[in-house]
């Protein structure tokens, strides 16, 4: 059976890249995927090898909009009602209509969407189509999703669609959350389809990435993602950073460049956003700012972390990391280059960290691939 699949994400590549395995392992068994998110992102998944069905805007516009409508940023201040807002209220009144034209052009047998993408449910339920939801880290506290389910009732109840009972469920919860970072008690919403979660990789030509050899000090790696690695925040960890007796390797997201960076080019190599899985081999500890894609990704390999958190979601892994004992969590106020160096200096010192990490990993490895979750959900579809 071949099945048209359609994938859906809030246009940041932190919500979509987890995807990406998945789409991979749909397409190599023959099916035809193409991802809804904004026109913008085209140039980044484009050269992944997926079409884009253009719906709504970038991040700039949406956050601009719920600044006009809330006075909050959800980004740096994450209440349960503006993160509402962002992903349930403004995204679908300015994708929701767009994305479900889109869809019907596009015709699919099934849909898949990051669990924070709203609107694909509400595409799900107006098409009848089965509808899968990848949570990309640990669950989100149950307040957050009592409020996406309030603010999104009226916008289903306008376009003539029964309410849902929970804004943010679908048939399946693809769950790449390994057990040793899940919060205890957690209920899944649909069937739980446990999903190995990568590090992420590209089929795309990028930036070109030469690592020294190994100089018998331990490699640390900083990567604050795609969006969050902004000089005025990360040259002064790096400074702190550099006064160890380390390798230091750091990424400066997608549009930083080198130079904007106030560090010692003897003592830090700077690199383009690389797709992670380049980053790792012969790195000891990595200082994250607790995105789900790089924690996932860094504990599926045995690192450990110093997590720093910025913002949206961070808190949550950062929480997990430090509960799994795969790493140390420097909350907000306490974020100063000497704590956070401190705290490097801790993981490469005492071994329990890496042994913790390498435990995730080996819980990340017994979760079924991609290729399997593919193939099991193409026979649950047919069924």
């Amino acid at each position: 059976m071949t099945m048209r699949v359609l994938f859906f994400g809030t246009p940041a590549l932190g919500h979509l890249i987890p995807l990406f395995p998945l789409a991979r392992a749909l397409r190599g068994q023959g099916h035809p995927v193409s991802f809804v998110t904004a026109a913008g992102m085209a140039p980044l998944i484009g050269p992944e090898g997926f079409d884009v069905v253009p719906a709504g805007p970038m991040p700039d516009v949406l956050f601009a909009e719920v600044a006009r409508r809330t006075g909050t940023d959800p980004a740096a201040n994450p209440t349960p009602e503006g993160v509402a807002e962002f992903f349930g209220g403004t995204r679908i009144d300015l994708a929701g209509d767009e994305a479900l034209a889109g869809a019907r052009a596009f015709a699919p047998d099934l849909i898949v969407a990051e669990q924070f993408d709203l609107v694909a449910p509400l595409v799900a339920r107006a098409l009848g189509v089965p509808l899968a939801m990848m949570a990309v880290g640990p669950a989100a506290p149950a307040e957050f999703f009592a409020a996406f389910t309030a603010v999104v009732r009226p916008r289903y109840r306008d376009r003539g669609l029964p309410e849902p009972e929970h804004a943010a469920a679908g048939d399946w919860l693809l769950d790449t959350c390994p057990p040793s970072l899940q919060f205890p008690g957690v209920r899944p919403l649909g069937e739980r389809l446990p999903l190995r979660p990568e590090p992420h990789r590209s089929d795309a030509a990028g930036p070109e990435l030469t690592l020294p050899p190994p100089s018998g000090r331990p490699r640390v790696l900083l990567s604050f993602g795609s969006h969050f690695a902004e000089p005025r925040v990360v040259s002064p960890f790096l400074r702190g950073l550099a006064t160890l007796d380390i390798d230091l390797v750091a990424t400066t997201g997608l549009v930083g460049r080198a130079e904007d960076y106030d560090v010692d080019p003897e003592r830090v190599l700077l690199t383009p956003f690389v797709p992670l899985a380049r980053l790792l081999p012969g790195v000891s500890v990595v200082v994250g700012h607790g995105g789900a894609g790089t924690t996932l990704g860094t504990l599926a390999r045995g690192v450990p972390m110093v997590v720093v958190p910025q913002g949206a979601d961070q808190f949550l892994q950062a929480d997990r990391v430090t509960a799994a004992g795969a790493g140390i969590a420097v909350p907000p106020g306490q974020q100063d280059p000497a704590t956070v160096a401190a705290a490097v200096r801790r993981v490469l010192a005492e071994p329990g960290f890496t042994d913790a990490a390498r435990r995730v990993r080996d819980d990340v490895a017994a979760m079924p691939s991609p290729d399997r979750v593919a193939e099991q959900l193409v026979a649950a579809v047919a069924r």
